[in-house]
């Protein structure tokens, strides 16, 4: 039975006490699951989506080892990042596509040697939105069309889980636990038997985030279980993990991100590892290209703050959709995505966003001031100062 710690049920208002705690886990139960199989299943997504799904087909390599677990192969591919986009190129849903380990890359479960081979058939399982879970597989259902590919809800049967916080990547489970660096067929096994793991024969794990080292490690696990690594008393409610995506500016799901309505590259898609520019065409492919290669994207997704005109941290009082005012040009700035206590995220225009420091504020609630915060994670190109040097180069 799991246990909950009030101290670390951290509220929202308490986002200070939340940047001190970690490492906290949170099952995301707004995420759910669907499996793709079949020969066709690489082909069919490399053709939808916008990342480069043909790595899943490629051996892996020795630089993709995820958190060590016991009875799976030391060398993963790991997870990745994608999404499906209208033909005009706005966004639709994001996906975390894991490529379960095939049982010729693993111990059998005697642990004498691999398992069979799977022959061409492949598997995918991708974590997406549970809210338009139905939309979405219709949606894929659509441009099956006759390619030899299955697609299931498999929600009943696995979760979505994230492992996040402060000194997360302090100490590793190697450092703890060497032994566990070599588990998988031809390499070793883990003798110590410590492995924080369920040790079955399909092999669930932790896996680095695909889209930020500092968003932690994200992982599919079967219902029902706990999964590896995870203290019970710093299992916390999702909204945590909310809160800790709006600090570093990264929204998630078609509820943050405006279905139909978003520029992908506006929210940062680009520097999420989510975009292939190499992989060729994919639905929606036209505009990405285009904006991309034009080199200048005015308007971003943004970390906000709410503040009364003390400089006080303002909560409850904002609601996505709220419009963000410069007040010193007259000027819309942009617009609130989503909000939680004093923290929100925005798409705003970046010469207005960083335009004379408090001079930000909300249509209709001026007494609600708006301070926008540039992520220490974005690239030094994406600073409004390096677009104009670029435009006018």
């Amino acid at each position: 039975m799991r246990r909950f710690v009030p101290s670390l049920l951290i509220r929202h208002r308490s986002l200070h006490h939340l940047q001190n705690a970690g490492p906290l886990c949170s099952h995301l139960k707004s995420r759910s699951v669907i499996r793709f199989s079949g020969p066709e299943t690489i082909k069919f997504l490399q053709g939808l989506l916008t990342n480069d799904v043909r790595r899943f087909g490629e051996p892996p390599r020795e630089d993709n080892s995820p958190v060590p677990t016991t009875n799976v192969a030391s060398v993963v591919v790991p997870p990745m990042y994608a999404a499906l986009l209208t033909p005009q190129g706005r966004f639709l849903y994001d996906l975390f596509l894991y490529r379960p380990p095939r049982a010729e890359e693993k111990l059998d479960r005697t642990g004498s040697g691999p398992g069979r081979a799977s022959g061409g058939s492949v598997e995918i399982l991708a974590d997406v939105d549970g809210s338009i879970l139905d939309e979405l597989l219709a949606t894929f259902k659509k441009y099956r069309l006759r390619s030899k590919v299955e697609i299931e809800n498999v929600a009943e049967d696995f979760s979505c889980w994230q492992r996040y916080g402060q000194n997360l990547f302090g100490k590793t489970p190697t450092v703890e636990e060497p032994e566990a660096a070599s588990v998988g067929w031809g390499i070793g096994v883990d003798g110590s038997g410590t492995t924080a793991s369920h040790g079955n024969d399909v092999g669930w794990q932790w896996f680095k985030d695909p889209r930020l080292g500092c968003l932690g490690f994200r992982g599919i696990f079967p219902s029902g279980t706990t999964p590896p690594l995870v203290e019970s008393d710093k299992e916390t409610d999702e909204e945590n993990y909310l809160l800790w995506r709006l600090e570093k500016g990264v929204a998630e799901g078609s509820t943050e991100i405006p279905k139909g309505e978003a520029i992908p590259l506006e929210y940062n898609f680009t520097g999420l590892n989510a975009i292939s520019f190499d992989k060729g065409c994919y639905v929606g492919q036209e505009l990405i290209a285009r904006t991309h290669h034009r080199g200048v994207i005015r308007k971003r997704l943004l970390p906000l703050k709410f503040l009364d005109e003390n400089g006080k941290e303002v909560e409850g009082k904002v609601a996505p959709g709220s419009e963000v005012i410069n007040t010193a040009s007259g000027k819309k700035a942009g617009t609130v995505i989503t909000a939680l206590g004093f923290c929100g995220m925005g798409v705003l225009r970046l010469d207005e966003a960083f335009k004379g420091f408090g001079s930000l504020t909300l249509q209709g609630q001026e007494d609600v001031k708006v301070e926008a915060i540039r992520p220490d994670w974005w690239p030094t190109e994406w600073f409004q100062e390096h677009q104009q040097h670029s435009a006018v180069a």
